[in-house]
């Protein structure tokens, strides 16, 4: 198994710079970039201008400026210059890849062109309120997904699994960011009830709450967003765990265990339970990190939270690029590592597993 690790190991530094270069040639044909969007805040400001040329007006109004930036015509050339060392993009575009690459093997993400603030305290920052989402969303889908799909494949076929399937399929179909809508309309004071607070993650004097108050004042605040982003997750994992074990209870062993006498309970849970449940627990590692940091920017929007799906899609409109960048290779790596430990919890499900032997 050490071995398979270590090759698995080896094989993600092609991988994630493959996913890298890939992403980084795309953003050179993208319009648009950190200098356009730099020209574009300066437009009207004149007197930040005049510092940053010097007061040089006449030579601003004289200048042609350099007209490979859209925007660009009026600026000075020594201006579009300072701008372009400032984002390194004095430099070819291979040499910056390099050196990004090099900065972020050393887990040196740099700082936001425009928030002057680095890559790493950003997320830092935005990273509790993804957690918080992700933590609960994902928690509740197994509390109620697992039981559930359990329930519909002991009941398979009957008028149990039908209507529950119906309301299943009703609940993939809903997209999450309609189904917060609903839920804001309905219980945040939209058109009917106003029982559970709109923005935020805390109240306004969360500070001068009580310890016990703090935790219901949370929870009362994420009870909303956790279900709008579960509805989507519930579903498919509901089907996933029913399947699973309808493939099991058919096959020759459970035959076998239920004419030893051996009671349904036993039979599930004591035999099925273990390989039924293989690829729901093997793929939980993969779940939780699309749940944190893949999906959420509509929630976040909805309900006024600041997190790492709102922080991407801004990043992405400003040509953020140390942002995009620095996440995309951070989330990437725990991507793939992630994916080693889904391959090391098959085997923690189901010691019978011998990653060794089918790489041989």
């Amino acid at each position: 198994m050490g071995a398979y690790i270590l090759r698995r190991l080896l094989l993600t530094i092609p991988t994630l710079i493959g996913i890298m270069l890939v992403n980084f040639t795309l953003t050179q044909f993208v319009p648009g970039g950190p200098i356009e969007q730099m020209i574009a805040k300066l437009e009207g400001q004149g007197d930040v201008l005049k510092s940053i040329t010097g007061g040089a007006d006449a030579g601003i109004e004289e200048s042609i400026g350099d007209e490979k930036y859209a925007g660009a015509r009026g600026l000075p050339p020594e201006f579009i210059a300072k701008l372009e060392k400032q984002y390194g993009f004095d430099k070819p575009a291979y040499v910056r890849f390099f050196d990004m690459m090099g900065s972020y093997l050393r887990f040196d993400f740099g700082e936001s062109y425009f928030r002057s603030i680095s890559v790493i305290d950003l997320v830092l920052e935005k990273m509790p309120v993804s957690i918080s989402l992700g933590l609960w969303s994902t928690l509740l889908a197994y509390l109620v997904s697992i039981p559930l799909g359990i329930r519909k494949a002991v009941k398979d076929g009957t008028p149990f699994d039908t209507w529950t399937s119906g309301a299943i399929i009703v609940g993939y179909a809903i997209p999450g960011f309609l189904f917060a809508v609903m839920l804001i309309v309905l219980f945040a004071g939209g058109s009917y009830w106003k029982i559970f607070p709109l923005r935020g993650l805390t109240s306004d004097n969360w500070e001068e709450l009580s310890l016990l108050a703090k935790i219901g004042d949370y929870f009362w605040h994420i009870t909303l967003p956790t279900i709008a982003m579960t509805i989507s997750g519930f579903a498919t994992l509901t089907l996933l765990t029913k399947n699973s074990f309808l493939d099991e209870i058919n096959k020759q062993y459970v035959m076998t265990a239920r004419a030893k006498g051996l009671s349904e309970g036993r039979v599930l849970y004591g035999h099925v339970f273990r390989n039924a449940m293989l690829l729901v627990i093997a793929g939980f590692p993969a779940l939780i990190i699309s749940v944190l940091f893949g999906g959420g920017l509509l929630i976040e929007v909805l309900f006024s939270l600041d997190g790492l799906g709102r922080m991407g899609f801004e990043a992405a409109v400003q040509r953020d690029y140390p942002v995009v960048f620095g996440t995309l290779y951070a989330f990437g790596l725990l991507g793939l590592v992630v994916g080693i430990i889904s391959d090391l919890m098959y085997v923690v499900v189901d010691p019978r597993i011998d990653f060794e032997s089918r790489a041989g």
